[in-house]
């Protein structure tokens, strides 16, 4: 696996070294010694699977706040998604500040996100699948949200008019 530091300091992305035959290849997507000696939370406590039918779709800007904040290893499985972090760590010298990445089922990249960073992604393939690996369990009443247009944070999403849930569509403005 190579690990990639993006502008977010505990945001990296995370790519494959694919060992390929004429059948194939074969990659690690995962290893808790690796994750650890780059400073990554290895613990992977739950896992689950988000399904998009519609392109457009937009998913965010989530995180869960403490005592069960928690750490997010994210895969694209099936069609393709722009993912967005969001540093909303008040310590931090990028708080405030987002990065994004195009994840896809073809270029198997992963993105990692730490506690405290703010998660959403928009599918710009229809049946877009992704697969989460949780440090935490969910704890519905610690879960938040800022709004995916607050224009705190100037995200840019590459599809207009995106499909929303109505929970992501009513965040108030974030005060940073």
């Amino acid at each position: 696996m190579k690990f990639e530091q993006t502008a977010i300091p505990g945001v990296w992305l995370i790519d494959i070294e694919p060992h390929k035959d004429e059948r194939g290849f074969f990659s690690r997507t995962w290893c808790a010694e690796e994750a650890a000696a780059h400073g990554l939370n290895p613990a992977c406590v739950q896992c689950s699977i988000s399904f998009n039918k519609m392109r457009g779709t937009l998913r965010g800007m989530h995180w869960q706040a403490e005592p069960h904040a928690e750490a997010k290893w994210i895969r694209c499985t099936r069609g393709a998604v722009w993912d967005v972090a969001l540093d909303l760590r008040s310590a931090s010298p990028t708080y405030g500040k987002w990065t994004a990445v195009e994840l896809s089922a073809d270029n198997h990249r992963t993105i990692y996100i730490p506690e405290g960073v703010a998660h959403g992604f928009q599918t710009l393939e229809a049946d877009t699948e992704l697969f989460y690996q949780m440090s935490e369990i969910y704890v519905p009443e610690l879960a938040r949200g800022a709004r995916w247009d607050d224009p705190a944070f100037g995200i840019k999403w590459p599809v207009s008019n995106p499909v929303l849930s109505d929970r992501d569509r009513a965040y108030e403005d974030f005060k940073l």
